[in-house]
């Protein structure tokens, strides 16, 4: 019996809402998860099987459903942690799961398929989170910080941490020192005696020439005579490359002291002291007026201390600020602190504005504008060569500042309206100043390498920070050379500055890697490039006599300007003559040691004569009123240390050799000193006069025994630096 017909059976329509959609009879949008399912937060959002979202792929997602994801990351990163933490994981709203009502095609390839998104989309979830993170800086090369503790009749006592970032762990003239410390510690020694001495009759002679603190100003001015030199030496100097003050509007105002009854301003007239102090240094080969200029530094220095500082925030008085830091630093009125004190004129100068370009501000003159850039200009010189000299962090960077290079103007067309600029190609009065702004950028980041205390160089960085520079110099220099066929040019003083400020910061560069270089081929040209380097240094601040005979009168006295100001100055310039003589007498030492030949010794001559050299200006800077004798004292050890290897002295008979050179330096010190001392002292005893030194200020008294300025004080630096510019117990980075 066959059934009868029944009504056609109708084929099920898949489900393509949600299951709780499905339930409660409400329209699904039919997203993943769906709109009714994110607002009631009850359970997840799951389709049937069939009713599975069609984007996904069999074993990852689309271009479509990645993008989806990588915006859904997003917006879970900028939702509060409450929040975030009330959603379901991306992963568990879009994995669909087997229900009750599912269909029986669901099949085990089904669920492989789903464990296979489930994968993909937990490995884009942690990409994702990975790419979001805040870049960090990779984590610093393992360090051994070892602290050592090393004394010395002479050289005192030094807190070394021998911590490399190149692997550099170097002690340059150590084995001078111990060589002969047993000789000093005996009884029979007059080493140790002479040193003590001789630094009792240097808190003498300080004491002698140094004010009572505070120094209120005077307008008690030297002779017009005198005075007009001393202002003609600080612009044939200084001034040409440090730009300070507008010249005809300074002029002005001096002319107008001498001829007017009136008083001048105070402000004008610290002003006009600074400039003499300064003009003082390259006035005579000896420094005759060293007590008049440390007065009138502590003159101004009394009162740019006035607590009430406003009315002193204006150019003029920014113009002494910057002065004042550069006679403090060069007439060594605490020198060592020049890092601290360029910091605090930084800020001045940040304070007031100087680091926006003035095209950014309201309008002004063109010599407001102009004079704004040429101050900022040289305050980032100053705060550069402060980081250089002291190892200190720059803190600056590029990103700090918009204010431009000063403009191709000599000072005359700024008295003009509406002046337009030289070329490029044509020589000015801002010409030397704009060709340091053009490789500033290249000589901050060797200062940032070199010095940061986040930063742990490489070899690799080193050349490439290398090779910026060289280009950025090469630029400047072909510049520099067209000037002399189109008319006006450098004069010898200003090319010397900018050339050995050059190779100071290659040296400085290089410094890290130096010794090691002396043993391993692969950082040869470390080695090359600092010799050469320390030799242009030297010749720029030290012309040999044959050149100065045959040269022009006016280039005779520019080249001379330069010595003197070396001679007779302290801090930047003569540091750098010092880490010159130490680069050559260590490469030639290596040439001897080196030596295996049986015939004559190769060495080069040029760096041994250069080394007797520095031995004579080290005496110099002693005559030009340097009572720190300890450089004299390491340049004549150390040429000792190179004449005995020389002479094959046996390295028995070695140590004392360099006895007797020591005993003759301190010797010749004492005598000196001795004479020094009792030319000045016109009453009272030693005792009185080391009193009136400690009665003066912290702040302005005998700053080289007191802080601790180690030259580039980063890991690998070389110690007798720091010792010859010293006096006192201090702490190193090796």
């Amino acid at each position: 019996m066959i059934a009868a017909p029944g009504p056609e059976r109708r084929r099920r329509r898949p489900a393509v809402s949600c299951s709780l959609c499905r339930r409660r009879k409400i329209r699904c949008n039919r997203e993943s998860p769906c709109s009714n399912c994110i607002k009631s937060k009850a359970e997840p959002c799951v389709y049937d099987a069939e009713a599975l979202p069609r984007p996904q792929q069999h074993l990852g997602f689309s271009r479509t459903a990645e993008l989806d994801l990588c915006k859904a990351t997003n917006d879970r990163q900028m939702l509060p942690p409450d929040a975030v933490a009330s959603l379901p994981s991306y992963a568990s709203r879009s994995i669909p799961s087997s229900t009750k009502g599912s269909s029986s095609q669901a099949s085990h390839a089904s669920v492989s398929e789903v464990e296979s998104m489930k994968t993909r989309i937990r490995q884009l979830e942690e990409q994702l989170a990975k790419v979001a993170e805040p870049t960090r800086p990779p984590p610093p090369p393992s360090q051994s910080s070892r602290m050592e503790t090393s004394t010395s009749e002479i050289a005192g006592t030094f807190h070394i941490n021998h911590e490399s970032r190149m692997g550099h762990d170097s002690q340059f003239f150590r084995d001078v020192f111990e060589m002969i410390e047993p000789f000093i510690r005996g009884k029979a020694s007059k080493v140790g005696f002479g040193i003590k001495r001789c630094k009792e009759l240097a808190r003498t002679i300080k004491a002698q020439r140094t004010p009572q603190w505070p120094t209120p100003p005077t307008s008690d001015l030297p002779p017009k005579g005198v005075a007009d030199e001393l202002v003609d030496c600080y612009l044939r100097t200084i001034e040409t490359t440090f730009r300070v003050l507008h010249v005809p509007t300074f002029k002005t105002e001096y002319d107008a002291l001498w001829v007017s009854d009136a008083q001048p301003s105070t402000a004008f007239t610290v002003q006009l002291k600074l400039v003499l102090a300064l003009g003082a240094i390259t006035y005579d080969e000896r420094f005759s007026m060293r007590p008049s200029a440390v007065r009138w530094v502590y003159e101004a220095h009394t009162w740019l201390s006035d607590p009430d500082f406003k009315p002193q925030l204006n150019m003029q008085a920014l113009q002494s600020r910057v002065l004042l830091t550069l006679a403090r630093e060069i007439i060594n009125v605490g020198g060592d602190s020049t890092w601290i004190s360029a910091g605090a004129l930084l800020r001045t100068a940040l304070h007031m504005g100087l680091h926006r370009d003035p095209s950014a501000l309201p309008p002004r003159s063109t010599l407001a504008a102009e004079m704004r850039r040429r101050l900022w200009n040289t305050i980032l010189e100053l705060c550069l060569q402060s980081s250089i000299s002291s190892g200190g962090a720059p803190l600056l960077s590029l990103n700090d500042f918009d204010c431009a290079a000063p403009g191709n103007f000599d000072d005359e067309q700024l008295m003009t309206e509406d002046p337009v600029p030289k070329a490029d190609d044509e020589y000015t009065q801002t010409s030397i100043a704009r060709a340091l702004r053009r490789t500033y950028p290249q000589r901050l980041a060797i200062a940032k390498f070199l010095n940061d205390l986040g930063s742990y160089g490489t070899y690799e960085g080193t050349l490439r920070l290398d090779a910026e520079l060289r280009e950025s110099y090469r630029a400047v220099c072909r510049t520099l050379r067209g000037y002399s066929s189109r008319g006006p040019s450098p004069s010898k003083f200003e090319t010397c500055v900018l050339d050995f400020m050059i190779h100071y910061y290659v040296c400085c560069l290089h410094m890290p890697l130096f010794e090691k270089s002396l043993g391993e081929a692969a950082y040869a040209f470390s080695r090359k490039v600092t010799i050469e380097s320390a030799l242009k240094m030297w010749y720029a601040i030290y012309p040999s006599s044959t050149i100065i005979n045959s040269a022009r009168g006016e280039d005779a006295l520019d080249k001379g300007n330069i010595t003197r100001f070396v001679e007779c100055g302290f801090g930047f310039f003569r540091t750098g003559s010092m880490v010159a003589t130490m680069f050559v007498s260590l490469e030639l030492k290596t040439q001897l040691q080196d030596e295996d030949s049986l015939g004559p010794s190769p060495y080069r001559v040029d760096l041994f004569s250069l080394l007797c050299d520095a031995r004579e200006r080290s005496w110099n800077m002693i005559e030009c009123g340097e009572t720190n004798v300890k450089g004299y004292l390491l340049a004549c050890l150390v040429t000792a240390q190179i004449e005995g290897l020389m002479k094959g002295v046996e390295a028995s008979r070695l140590p004392e050799y360099l006895l007797q050179a020591a005993e003759a330096a301190e010797d010749r010190c004492l005598a000196f000193m001795e004479e020094k001392a009792g030319q000045g002292q016109v009453g009272g005893s030693t005792e009185t006069l080391d009193q009136m030194s400690a009665n003066t200020a912290p702040f302005m008294g005998d700053w080289e025994f007191i802080m601790t300025d180690s030259f580039l004080n980063y890991p690998g630096n070389i110690e007798p630096i720091s010792w010859v510019l010293n006096n006192e117990t201090r702490p190193f980075m090796m």
